[in-house]
């Protein structure tokens, strides 16, 4: 049984490694897997695991962008580190109003919004987006073609439509790059700026669990946290490989198939579920 669960872990990890980056939703897609795949843990803990496994994914960053997110290296003139402070500053002006509603709306989400009906019409729904904005975007020049151009208003523009992955199903990545590319950001810039805005998310949102789960006197067992450990270490490794794939592809290929993805995989869930 122990093997069985370390392997569900290793599959889970692989999952979120993959879809936490790719603008798919990796909530979406651990609510539906879960389904399938039930870790035989206690309820606290699984819902603890599907937010803190986000931490491997969310360490791939900066291993991956070191050099752009570290302002104190030595190889950087004085501009250069003003340059990457400024860009600490936007990701920190972009995330604020996700924190906020992430903070006051956290217990109601999960209580009303993680469904299966939820999540699948969310995927549907930025499916559709991302091919209609793809379309709009066909043969236009972007505003904006590397994240140091962008600009504070441009942050915040950012920032508002990631509160929409608030919402399971929709993804956070999505949500950031759909907002960069309708306020005239690239694809490549808004699909990095999406990975920086991450950081202090996904931190922030894995210690808001932690918090919760010890405070309302809960605590894992040894097979649970090394299940927990397995997860998150698969979610790195796999991350390291899903962002390289996705900045070398955005380079080349629209979001357009991603979005086919989304409309057939929201659909085949609503039929499951119904039929069911």
């Amino acid at each position: 049984m122990k093997f069985l669960e370390l392997l569900k872990a290793v599959v889970l990890g692989i999952i979120e490694g993959i879809t936490e980056w790719l603008p798919i939703s990796s909530t979406g897609h651990m609510i539906i897997l879960d389904e399938f795949l039930n870790l035989n843990v206690s309820p606290e803990f699984k819902e603890m695991f599907f937010v803190v496994i986000q931490l491997g994914a969310i360490a791939a960053v900066p291993v991956l962008f070191w050099n752009r997110l570290n302002p104190f290296t030595r190889k950087k003139s004085i501009s250069e580190r003003r340059a990457t402070f400024s860009l600490w500053g936007k990701v920190i002006v972009g995330v604020m109003p996700a924190a906020i509603l992430g903070l006051l709306l956290d217990d109601f989400f999960e209580e009303h919004l993680y469904n299966y009906v939820v999540v699948s019409i969310a995927l549907i729904i930025y499916g559709i987006l991302f091919i209609l904005v793809e379309r709009m975007k066909k043969g236009r020049e972007y505003r904006v073609n590397d994240v140091s151009e962008l600009t504070y208003k441009d942050a915040v523009l950012i920032g508002a439509f990631q509160t929409l992955s608030l919402i399971p199903g929709t993804s956070r990545s999505g949500s950031t790059i759909l907002g960069g590319m309708l306020s005239g950001v690239s694809r490549v810039a808004s699909a990095e700026f999406s990975f920086f805005m991450a950081i202090p998310v996904m931190l922030g949102a894995s210690l808001l669990k932690v918090v919760k789960f010890l405070a309302e006197g809960f605590s894992a067992t040894g097979t649970e946290f090394l299940l927990l450990i397995v997860g998150i270490g698969v979610s790195f490794l796999v991350s390291l490989v899903s962002i390289k794939f996705l900045m070398d592809f955005v380079k080349r290929h629209s979001f357009s198939p991603f979005g086919v993805y989304r409309i057939l995989l929201g659909t085949a869930v609503l039929i499951y579920f119904i039929a069911k």
